[in-house]
């Protein structure tokens, strides 16, 4: 059996795929659609659906495939990266994107944005747990994906600077879980009402 590993080019492409992109376009179009047309039922399933999507990857990626990483030699962990990174690329952004956006017109139409204290409070823990899983997945997480995925496509990848960028990466991705278990409190609490 071939090593995959082995036959990878000593410096692969740019990560992006244009099918990718053209998923993430069809997506953030749905949603506008959904925003335009009025209905609540559909930008609900819109919301629900890429939220769950965006909590699942980002807690089977942490807790699963996170530790699985790190114990893999360097050859099946640049394979696994090279095949992960320009799925996430668009996939990750594209879903908190579309989940917020979704929920944030959602709660506008169905009042939670005008609701007095202390039931705001839930929506204030929304948009500030919101606020953290955005600002770690676009300033941190998805620069340093890049920054792996580059670094392990050279001919030589430095494996102590790869070492100390996933220590630091799977710290920030625990605390992407738990702020992904928190905002599901938040949403269930929003689910039966403030």
């Amino acid at each position: 059996m071939t090593d995959r590993a082995a036959t990878l080019p000593a410096f692969a492409a740019s990560p992006l795929r244009t099918h990718y992109l053209l998923a993430a376009a069809l997506a953030l179009a749905g949603m506008i659609a959904a925003i335009l047309w009025g209905s609540d039922w559909l930008l609900n399933f819109i919301h629900v659906l890429a939220g769950g999507l965006w909590t699942g990857i980002d807690l089977f990626m942490g807790f699963v495939m996170g530790p699985i990483l790190r114990r893999l030699p360097l050859d099946a962990r640049r394979a696994m990266i090279s095949a992960l990174v320009p799925r996430t690329l668009i996939l990750m952004p594209t879903l908190s994107i579309v989940t917020s956006t979704a929920g944030w017109f959602l709660a506008e139409r169905m009042g939670f944005l005008g609701v007095g204290y202390p039931a705001f409070y839930w929506v204030i823990a929304a948009l500030v747990i919101v606020t953290i899983l955005t600002v770690q997945g676009l300033g941190y997480l998805l620069p340093t994906n890049l920054r792996l995925y580059f670094e392990i496509q050279k001919p030589r990848p430095d494996g102590e600077k790869i070492g100390r960028r996933m220590h630091t990466y799977v710290r920030v991705v625990a605390v992407q879980g738990v702020m992904q278990v928190a905002i599901i409190v938040v949403m269930a609490r929003f689910a039966t009402g403030l």
